[in-house]
């Protein structure tokens, strides 16, 4: 479960706001990455007690990942792990609310005897403080997903411009890419799943913006470690940084092109072709 607000225990319980330890601190962040199949949540905790701090290094006490969305799911980290990756299968995060925390519990019995931390209160009698093995010694702030994650149409125009010398023309701008069409009826507006009709124009945006990148950072225009390379100034370029790097890819190379558009673009050439197979079968 969730603990989003201070519950009653028998025995000394770190959180954020218990009067339990003179310092309470057991701050929590989380930054969320994900590819075509994974979820990567990248953990940052900060724990300000030395006496949790050495139960947690000797073993004796252990590190829960905790996700709720429509249930709650538990994932036990090892010693100083950092990053928790999960199938999209078993998880859903782009759907609804998705509540995270830590949990510390004692992974044998614990004896609070020379737990310096403590507050006022239990210094008196910490010796006689005996907390049984798999019991919770704390707990984390909560971080909550809205659902929300990048997509990458949030980097698209469409325009209208009639006096076009082409069908179609792929512009790339400051900010996003823009796709000029000579007539309205080349959008699929009125046509089911018009969306999905326009993926093959999306990717060809892509593609050609991704080939910049590539001739803007990379060596010889060939490869760009995306871990290597500094942040762009260019808006658009830094739109597709920051979607790559959310999408935990590393390099871009020409070779790669087409790999990385399937990854950052959620299947769009997919979405085309089932959609023209839609309007086929329904003698479109």
């Amino acid at each position: 479960m969730i603990y989003k607000k201070d519950a009653n225990f028998p025995y000394p319980i770190l959180t954020n706001t218990s009067t339990s330890y003179e310092s309470s601190e057991f701050t929590f962040d989380v930054n969320l990455n994900e590819n075509v199949e994974n979820y990567r949540f990248d953990l940052d905790y900060t724990i300000d007690s030395e006496f949790i701090s050495k139960l947690l290094a000797s073993g004796k006490a252990q590190l829960i990942l905790v996700i709720q969305s429509k249930d709650n799911k538990f994932y036990f980290l090892r010693k100083n792990q950092r990053s928790v990756e999960i199938p999209k299968k078993r998880i859903s995060v782009s759907k609804g609310r998705t509540s995270i925390q830590l949990h510390l519990i004692s992974k044998e019995e614990i004896n609070f005897y020379d737990n310096e931390d403590l507050s006022e209160f239990y210094k008196s009698f910490k010796e006689d403080i005996v907390v049984p093995m798999n019991s919770l010694l704390g707990f984390s702030n909560v971080v909550i997903f809205d659902g929300s994650i990048n997509k990458p149409l949030e980097l698209f125009e469409k325009k209208v411009d009639p006096g076009l010398s082409s069908e179609v023309r792929i512009e790339l701008g400051t900010e996003t890419i823009i796709i000029h069409y000579k007539n309205e009826q080349l959008q699929f507006s009125n046509m089911p799943m018009s969306n999905s009709l326009n993926n093959l124009y999306i990717y060809m945006g892509l593609q050609k913006a991704l080939q910049r990148f590539l001739s803007r950072y990379g060596e010889d225009g060939e490869q760009v470690d995306l871990n290597e390379m500094e942040m762009p100034t260019d808006q658009l370029d830094l739109k597709l940084y920051n979607l790559m790097t959310k999408k935990m890819i590393e390099e871009l190379t020409i070779e790669t092109i087409d790999k990385v558009i399937y990854t950052i673009s959620d299947k769009i050439i997919e979405r085309f072709a089932a959609a023209i197979k839609g309007l086929s079968s329904n003698g479109n």
